[in-house]
């Protein structure tokens, strides 16, 4: 996790480690960007940015398997537990009840029964297959489900209701989900990172790593469903070549979770950098960081803090030169507006 109010410069922390893997390793990066913040330095490394949103032609398909998509356990479990947390996110704060759950993994069988047989991608089937099964469904908690998912699947938001249509073979890749707006945009990262897995398991069986970086990461908490596939997908990477990292500067909302607290408290690594009051404490008595070590997330500068790695914790003062590379990962305003103006006398 990297961690920092405001201003601390933890997109800035990120990208230097997006661009450290990139020039010293051959694994691919993966970012989901909320916030358009990654756009300059993807394109300086040769990357491709897909573009995800209402009025965008690039689909993902939360429907998507593969074969290897889980490997202790059957494939359409994990989906089962994915999709279960993609409906829980539209359906809102009144969430599903147990007979409604049952229905949709009832309905998801259905919808997968024919791909399942040979995993014929031809088959692959779209949440307008699923949404046809639960219609036919006699219960009226699925007439109900039907008519809270119609506005995603037949109406207007119905950017995730087609057939996938794009690829990772780049080996940097990022995920602008900024045009998704508030109400789409957990759900597009909760899908986003489904569709990555597909990626890490294709990674695992040629022996590269995945470095996946998910800005904004405190939304994914947002209900039980969305932060316990989160969690389930942290503890799987590990085993399968995957090193993914939150970022938020939001750490109040995140640690209203429990899910996340007990993510942060068993992590391998935590970058903290500037925080505020409530969060320092609430972060103090989490990682167990003496008053003495605060300091350095107490008012702190821009690229400094404390690592918390392995049962250690240090401090840290970045001071990065103020050369090309930095032009292409600096978020602060006065420089980009220096930056573009320098840009535009050349």
């Amino acid at each position: 996790f990297i961690l920092g109010s405001p201003g601390s410069g933890k997109s800035f922390a990120a990208k230097r480690e997006m661009l450290n893997v990139f020039l010293a390793t051959g694994d691919d990066i993966i970012i989901i960007d909320p916030e358009r913040e990654y756009t300059n330095l993807v394109a300086a490394m040769n990357g491709s940015t897909i573009y995800v949103g209402p009025s965008s032609k690039n689909y993902i398909n939360p429907l998507d398997m593969s074969k290897d998509y889980s490997d202790d356990e059957s494939p359409l479990v994990m989906k089962s537990d994915f999709i279960l947390s993609f409906c829980e996110c539209l359906v809102g704060k009144q969430g599903l009840s147990a007979k409604e759950r049952g229905i949709i993994d009832r309905c998801l069988t259905m919808t997968h029964g024919s791909y399942l047989q040979n995993f014929d991608p031809d088959k692959l089937p779209t949440l307008m297959d699923f949404y046809e099964n639960l219609k036919k469904q006699p219960e009226k908690e699925a007439q109900g489900l039907a008519l809270s998912f119609e506005l995603y699947i037949k109406g207007n938001l119905n950017v995730f209701a087609h057939k996938t249509n794009i690829n990772l073979t780049n080996r940097v890749v990022s995920f602008d989900i900024k045009d998704l707006g508030k109400q789409l945009k957990t759900i597009g990262m909760l899908i986003v990172l489904d569709y990555v897995w597909n990626k890490i398991t294709e990674n695992r069986a040629k022996g590269k790593r995945t470095w996946i970086y998910m800005d904004e990461i405190y939304l994914l908490f947002a209900n039980e469903y969305s932060g316990n596939f989160l969690f389930e997908l942290y503890k799987r990477a590990r085993k399968w070549g995957g090193v993914p990292t939150g970022i938020t500067q939001n750490v109040e909302d995140m640690l209203k979770s429990e899910t996340a607290r007990s993510m942060l408290s068993n992590t391998d690594f935590v970058m903290m950098l500037n925080q505020a009051t409530s969060d320092r404490i609430q972060l103090a008595k989490l990682l167990n960081i003496s008053d003495n070590l605060l300091n350095y997330v107490t008012n702190s500068e821009s690229g400094q803090g404390l690592i918390c790695c392995g049962g250690s914790i240090i401090p840290f003062k970045d001071k990065f030169p103020h050369n090309e590379l930095y032009e292409f990962m600096t978020t602060n305003l006065s420089e980009l507006s220096e930056i573009n103006a320098k840009k535009q006398e050349g």
